[in-house]
C-alpha cells in the first residue's frame, strides 16, 4: 500500500533543531507532506499531489516524528505493575519480591498477553521499535516462552530486538537465590542462542527481528569466562551485546570485592566494552568509568523513570554526552515504572537533568535524538530513526488538537515538552499502517484483557497473593 501524508503542522528532524531559531524556521519551512511507497519515504515537501494509487492520510493538527526506539524493556513485567511487596523497595528487595518471584511461573499464554500489552503501550506513546531484555531462561526452560514474544511482535506489527538474557550462575544475585532458580549452563545458553539466531534474526539496516546477546547481569549472574565466550559468539555472528550495569552501588562493591577492580574495568577485561555494546542504567558511573566507556564507544540506555521509582539515582548523562558517549532511552520494565511510555522517558530526561545542571543542560530536540537516531545507530538499524527520503517509513503522527496544546507555540516539540498524555493518531512501521485513527490494527485488546486476567489467576494459584 502507498500513502501520502498531507498537511502536518510540523515534522521534527532532531539533529537540525538545536536552537530556538532553528525550531521556528523548521515549523515554517519543513516538509509537511510525506509520500510512502513500498515501505519507504520517497518524497517530502509542501503541496505534494495525491497519486491515483495512494491512500490519503490527513495530518492536520498532527506533528510527525520518526518512530521512537526503546532500547531497554522487560515485556514480561507488563503484568507485574504495582506489586505491593515491591512498591516501596529498592532494587535488591524489589528484584526478589517481584520479577524473580513471579517469572519462573509465567506460562507462554501469559507471556504472549504481557508482550501484547507492553508493545501496545509503547505504540500508543510513539515507539515503533522495542529492545526487550528477556531473561525468563533457566536450565529446563522450553522455547515456547520466547516464541510467544516473537509472535506478539509479529501480530502487533512492531520491530522487536530480543536482548536474550539469562544467567549461568546465581552468584551474588539475591533474586535468583531466593527464587531457587537453576541457571543455564553456558552450553545450553549458546545452543539456545544459536537456535534463535537461525530462526529469527534478520541482519541488515531494516531488519524487523534482531537478536542481541544479553546476559542479565555482568557482575552477579555470569562467570567471567562465560562472558568472554558470549562476547566471542556475538562478534563472530555480528550480534550486538547488552546487559545491566551500575544501576546501584552493589555492582561496584561486589566487583571490587570479587575482582579487585571497578565494574567498568571488569567489563573491559571480559571483552564487554565497544561500539557494539550498550548497558542499561549506569547510574553509578564515575568520571573514570565515563571516560573508559566513551573511549571504547560503549552506549547507555538511560531509564530515568525506573531509576526514580526504585530510588537508584540519576544517571550522569550530561557528563556522558560531554564525553562523547552515545545516549539512548529505555522504559525498563513496567514492574519498576508502571508505564511503558517512551514520551514519558523523553519528557523526564528533558526535565530531570535541568534540576542539577541548569535550564540549558538538555533540550527537547536533543532527547528526541536520543530516542530516535542515536538508538537506531546503536542497533545497526540505519534504515530508521529519521524522517528523510530513502529511510524506511517508521513514523508517528502525534495529534495535538486537544485543548491541552492550545497556546503551545513550539509545536514541533509539543509531545516532548508537554509530556503525557499523548495521542497517536496514525503510526507506520516499515510502511505498514499499524495505528489508524488512534486504533491499533489487528489486535482485539478486549480479548487480550480476558486472556490476561485468566493468566493472572493461573499465576496466583502457583505463587499466592500478589
Amino acid at each position: 500500500m502507498n500513502y501520502l501524508i498531507k498537511n502536518a503542522v510540523a515534522t521534527i528532524e532532531p539533529q537540525l533543531l538545536d536552537t530556538v531559531e532553528a525550531v521556528s524556521h523548521s515549523m515554517e519551512n519543513a516538509a509537511k507532506d510525506i509520500r510512502i511507497s513500498k515501505g519507504i519515504i520517497v518524497e517530502m515537501g509542501l503541496g505534494l499531489p495525491l497519486h491515483p494509487n495512494e491512500v490519503l492520510v490527513n495530518a492536520s493538527d498532527c506533528v510527525v516524528y520518526p518512530g521512537l526506539v526503546n532500547t531497554h524493556h522487560h515485556l514480561a513485567q507488563s503484568v507485574l505493575k504495582g506489586i505491593p511487596a515491591g512498591l516501596n523497595s529498592d532494587l535488591g528487595h524489589w528484584l526478589a519480591e517481584v520479577p524473580f518471584r513471579f517469572w519462573p511461573h509465567i506460562d507462554p499464554q501469559l507471556m504472549y498477553d504481557a508482550a501484547i500489552l507492553g508493545l501496545a503501550e509503547l505504540l500508543r506513546s510513539g515507539a515503533t521499535t522495542c529492545c526487550d531484555h528477556h531473561y525468563l531462561y533457566h536450565a529446563s526452560v522450553t522455547p515456547e516462552i520466547e516464541d510467544a514474544l516473537w509472535q506478539a511482535a509479529s501480530d502487533i506489527g512492531m520491530r522487536l530486538v530480543l536482548c536474550r538474557g539469562g544467567a549461568t550462575a546465581t552468584g551474588s544475585h539475591k533474586g535468583l537465590q531466593k527464587a531457587a532458580i537453576t541457571p543455564e549452563t553456558i552450553s545450553q545458553m549458546l545452543n539456545r542462542l544459536d537456535d534463535t539466531r537461525s530462526r529469527y534474526h534478520q541482519a541488515g539496516p531494516n531488519g524487523m527481528r534482531r537478536l542481541v546477546v544479553a546476559p542479565t547481569s555482568l557482575i552477579h549472574s555470569t562467570k567471567a569466562e562465560d562472558l568472554k565466550t558470549l562476547a566471542a559468539y556475538a562478534r563472530n555472528y555480528d550480534l550486538k551485546m547488552h546487559s545491566h550495569l551500575l544501576e546501584v552501588d552493589f555492582d561496584e562493591q561486589q566487583c571490587r570485592n570479587l575482582y579487585g577492580k571497578s565494574a567498568v574495568a571488569y567489563a573491559q577485561g571480559c571483552d564487554w566494552l565497544g561500539e557494539d555494546v550498550w548497558f542499561a542504567h549506569l547510574v553509578k558511573a564515575s568520571s573514570q568509568d565515563i571516560n573508559l566507556l566513551a573511549k571504547s564507544g560503549t552506549s547507555i540506555s538511560h531509564c530515568p523513570t525506573s531509576n526514580c521509582r526504585l530510588g537508584s539515582g540519576i544517571a550522569p548523562v550530561v557528563a556522558m554526552r560531554e564525553a562523547g558517549m552515545n545516549i539512548t532511552l529505555g522504559v525498563d520494565g513496567s514492574a519498576s515504572s508502571e508505564s511503558a511510555s517512551m514520551i514519558q522517558e523523553l519528557n523526564l530526561a528533558w526535565l530531570l537533568h535541568r534540576s542539577g545542571h541548569g535550564a540549558n543542560a538538555t533540550r527537547a530536540t536533543q532527547v528526541a535524538q536520543w530516542g530516535t537516531q542515536n538508538a537506531a545507530k546503536l542497533l545497526g538499524l540505519d534504515a530508521i530513526g529519521a524522517l528523510s527520503v530513502g529511510k524506511a517509513a517508521d513514523l508517528v503522527l502525534f495529534d495535538i488538537s486537544h485543548f491541552r496544546y492550545w497556546g503551545m507555540h513550539s509545536k514541533s516539540v509539543a509531545p516532548i515538552i508537554a509530556g503525557e498524555p499523548v495521542s497517536v493518531k496514525t503510526c507506520f512501521i516499515n510502511g505498514k499502517l499499524v495505528i489508524d485513527d488512534g486504533n491499533i490494527k489487528g489486535i482485539n485488546l478486549a480479548d487480550r484483557q480476558t486472556s490476561l486476567l485468566q493468566g493472572l489467576a493461573r499465576l496466583k494459584q502457583k505463587v499466592g497473593d500478589f
